[in-house]
């Protein structure tokens, strides 16, 4: 089996209308991946899981309590399709295509415009790994190794990098002295020296304080 071609993109979802059709587990896995981007999501299945019951009652995501239909594509810019019939998944992404909307239809690669890799997250950080679809078994294992090796402190540090950005950019520097000062501030022998500098009770933000 081959790998497509693909292009890593980091979608802005918030506000954009996202379909999830199925509320089981995978379907409760999606949504709430897509909750953190602040899209408005519209889940349709006849039934779902407690969690997704609480996102509804939170009046987070809409429920639709049926089986899907086509009409449910209206206006849509993602659409997971999280169902344990192949057939209905079939039918969403034959339609979500003919539309031009994204489709990712779960564990099933040709049925998908795009895939979820797996993610790394610290804060503002996330660090995204794809196996095309070929092994996502790799891709859990290589996220758990990465997650190791960028740990939680690394949240405080991005946000202090992000200060001193803007406050450099405030102050008029040219782009060549800005870019050399960053690229000091973000190396790993600062980040270390930082490390090595601080007691282990003291979260990162008081550490660079």
């Amino acid at each position: 089996m081959s790998a497509p071609a693909l292009l890593p993109v980091f979608l802005k979802l918030e506000g954009r209308k996202c379909l999830v059709v199925g509320g089981g587990a995978i379907g409760e896995s999606k949504v709430n991946s897509l909750l953190a981007t602040g899209a408005r999501i519209n889940l349709v299945a006849p039934h779902i899981t407690p969690a997704l019951e609480e996102f509804v009652r939170q009046g987070a995501i809409a429920w639709h309590a049926r089986e899907f239909d086509v009409s449910d594509l209206a206006g849509v810019f993602v659409v997971i399709a999280a169902t344990a019939n192949e057939e209905v998944n079939d039918l969403i992404y034959r339609e979500a295509d003919r539309r031009g909307i994204l489709c990712n239809a779960v564990d099933q690669p040709p049925r998908c415009h795009f895939y979820f890799p797996a993610i790394v997250r610290r804060g503002a950080l996330q660090i995204a790994i794809s196996t095309s679809g070929l092994s996502p078994s790799l891709a859990r294992r290589l996220r758990q190794e990465l997650e190791e090796q960028f740990g939680p402190e690394y949240e405080g540090w991005l946000a202090w990098l992000g200060r001193v950005r803007a406050a450099l950019m405030s102050k008029g520097l040219s782009f060549e002295a800005r870019k050399l000062l960053l690229d000091r501030l973000a190396s790993r022998e600062l980040f270390d020296r930082l490390q090595a500098r601080s007691s282990n009770r003291q979260s990162f933000e008081e550490r660079i304080a």
